[in-house]
């Protein structure tokens, strides 16, 4: 791993998520890395919709704006750190606008959040971190989230 230059980390502005730019973070100092944090808000679903174009434009504007301000506050206590990230919301497919940013980019390293999600959280990430790890181009740091279960 010495060749880490750029690590990106997916977030989707879920609770586990807080952890995964944590590791991220704390990759990227000792690596001296750059880090970038992405969040892409599912659109693929609105492909074959027809939408007046003014409400959609609307309605898509004020999500990037929420989900912005909401990673902004995942971000915040590595920020405060003084660690400069840099953040990208973006809407379409997950998986292919992630895959597009690490070809780009040439990010060396994509760190995920690997834990099981509750069904809330399969509904709105569906399975894209299998299909993002299934066609990656770089390395995987799997973060696998605290369990919510207690054991007695």
């Amino acid at each position: 791993m010495e060749n880490i230059k750029k690590i990106l980390a997916v977030s989707w502005i879920t609770q586990s998520c807080q952890r995964t730019v944590h590791e991220a973070a704390s990759l990227a100092t000792k690596y001296d890395a750059e880090l970038s944090v992405i969040h892409v808000i599912d659109t693929s679903w609105a492909h074959n919709w027809t939408f007046p174009l003014k409400l959609y434009e609307e309605e898509r504007r004020k999500g990037m704006e929420k989900a912005k301000s909401e990673l902004d506050g995942v971000i915040e206590p590595e920020k405060k750190s003084g660690l400069k990230i840099k953040t990208v919301i973006k809407d379409g497919d997950p998986v292919e606008e992630i895959l597009d940013f690490i070809k780009k980019e040439k990010i060396d390293l994509l760190v995920i959040n690997a834990s099981e999600e509750s069904r809330i959280e399969q509904f709105m990430i569906g399975g894209s971190t299998d299909a993002i790890i299934r066609k990656m181009p770089c390395s995987i740091f799997l973060v696998k989230s605290e369990s919510k279960k207690k054991s007695t």
